[in-house]
């Protein structure tokens, strides 16, 4: 079976070089000396200046609305995974599905405006598969309605974006460390802001709100992490520059592969580098898309209806409604495997495959 996703894993001895630290130390949580050493190693990684290293994405999702103090209705995409929609509702605000941009498939700035209400407070928005929003049209319809921003850079580890990281921009930006990302840290997710006073409180909200060792200064989360967590991202960060190359390579092997097969590929940011984090094909219906995955499944090849179905359509906490193009594209895109691992030889494999159809 080929996978359609697959951990990286480093050299097991460099792994255990630092459970042999936690050992000796018998520090496992709690901000311990590695989950520091980690978030100082991401920030000079990344170029930024505020990064918390916590829990998960979804996690991450809910401090940043939790540390604006959000409340009422939140403008967010429906194309998406299922937790950028439930921290907003986890966290009792409404979401408000705005549709997205056929070519970038990130959500559409020119429709966001007429989304707006009074009890509008903020707007989320993803960069999908690692693909930047129009982070400047978003932020200028922000400034315009007083709105918060927060990203969910799930999948835009190490993106720039005009020459900075993509998570410098809006109020908050959140990564998932998941197993599955790029880079990773077994479990993990990180929040960056540029206020110093919101990354504060931010770290406060971390730890359950205590600013002390009596005393509390807000509402607060368990959103720490542990050493071993910390210990896989550590050993993990030496390595994205060979995990980088070799996706780049993966893609561009894809597309060489499957020029000849009708299909599209989102458009990216024209101002932005690329982190190769996903492989996803936009078929021409979902008729063909059926049967490119049948096939492929025949051949013990898995793939990913990534994301399917709409998230405007498919929670049942939500009432549903119809978004043209969400509706279009989600039931149109496939995520082929991509993963460190995976070998070019076998991407040719599954691009002949996929031609026979």
């Amino acid at each position: 079976m080929i996978l359609v996703t697959q951990p990286f894993l480093p050299p097991e001895e460099e792994y255990k070089k630092y459970i042999s630290e936690i050992w000796e130390r018998n520090w496992l949580t709690n901000m311990g000396p590695l989950a520091n050493e980690l978030e100082e190693k991401l920030k000079t990684h990344l170029g930024v200046e505020n990064l918390l290293f916590v829990t998960n994405g979804t996690i991450a999702l809910q401090m940043a609305i939790k540390s604006l103090e959000l409340k009422g209705e939140i403008i967010t995409t429906p194309f998406s995974f299922v937790a950028t929609t439930s921290s907003i509702v986890w966290e009792s605000c409404t979401p408000v599905f705005v549709d997205i941009e056929k070519n970038s498939l990130n959500i559409d700035p020119a429709k966001i405006e007429a989304a707006i209400t009074d009890k509008t407070s903020a707007i989320l928005a993803t960069h999908v598969y690692g693909n930047p929003c129009d982070v400047e049209a978003i932020e200028k319809i922000a400034q315009k309605h007083n709105l918060k921003v927060i990203y969910d850079g799930a999948h835009a580890f190490g993106v720039q974006v005009n020459g900075k990281s993509i998570f410098e921009y809006g109020d908050i930006s959140i990564c998932s460390l998941h197993a599955t990302k790029l880079y990773h840290s077994i479990e993990g997710g990180l929040v960056i802001c540029n206020n110093f006073e919101l990354n504060k409180k931010l770290k406060y909200i971390r730890n359950f709100g205590i600013s002390g060792f009596d005393r509390f200064s807000e509402l607060g989360i368990n959103g720490k992490n542990s050493e071993f967590h910390a210990a896989m991202g550590l050993v993990n960060i030496n390595h994205i520059e060979r995990i980088h190359q070799k996706r780049k390579a993966l893609s561009e092997c894809y597309d060489e592969n499957l020029k000849d097969f009708p299909h599209q590929k989102p458009l990216w940011h024209s101002e932005a580098t690329k982190n190769y984090a996903y492989y996803p094909i936009l078929l021409e219906s979902e008729e063909i898309l059926l049967k490119v995955k049948e096939k492929l499944e025949a051949n013990q090849i898995q793939t990913r209806r990534y994301f399917y179905p709409s998230l405007a359509t498919a929670l049942p906490y939500l009432d549903p409604r119809e978004m043209e193009v969400t509706d279009s594209v989600s039931k149109r895109v496939l995520c082929l495997p991509f993963y460190f691992d995976l070998e070019e030889v076998v991407v040719k494999r599954i691009s002949e495959v996929i031609k026979t159809i």
